[in-house]
């Protein structure tokens, strides 16, 4: 077997693993396993695939993620990210808003009622998103149960 159909034959193996082969590529794959050696690389081929489909990971016992979460780098770390993620979020929901109105505004052929609407609309959305934020963080900091598991 030469080199091109070494490459057609392990492209048809990967293809007939995942289940993927076509009507026409079927008889070709066949015909390919009529070789001993094509034969025992497909074998093989099976049986990983086999083993792997099997392997689950470990999930680690519950003590070991409350040991994790009760470790201040850790909380501190995560309320960072979170905190890091929204103002950015802000910064950009306002930005964006800010560009939208401004041009908006700016179109003369838009009337004056619609424009007042989307900049009433725009202003709303952002005090909707920051007070619920608002809310959010001062419910957590005030939790008197966050370190009971439910």
């Amino acid at each position: 077997m030469n080199g091109m159909e070494r490459d057609r034959f392990r492209l048809l193996m990967m293809k007939a693993l995942d289940g993927e082969l076509a009507g026409s590529e079927h008889s070709e794959f066949d015909n390919f396993l009529r070789d001993e050696e094509c034969r025992q690389e497909w074998n093989a081929f099976r049986k990983v695939k086999e083993a792997t489909m099997d392997l689950k990971l470990a999930s680690p016992p519950q003590e070991v993620w409350d040991g994790y979460w009760r470790g201040v780098y850790n909380r501190m770390e995560r309320g960072i990210a979170w905190i890091l993620v929204t103002l950015g979020a802000v910064v950009l929901l306002a930005w964006g808003s800010i560009e939208a109105v401004s041009a908006i505004w700016a179109d003369s052929e838009v009337p004056l009622i619609v424009r007042i609407a989307i900049f009433t609309l725009a202003a709303g959305i952002f005090l909707l998103f920051f007070s619920v934020i608002r809310e959010r963080w001062f419910t957590s900091r005030h939790d008197k149960y966050k370190e009971v598991t439910r």
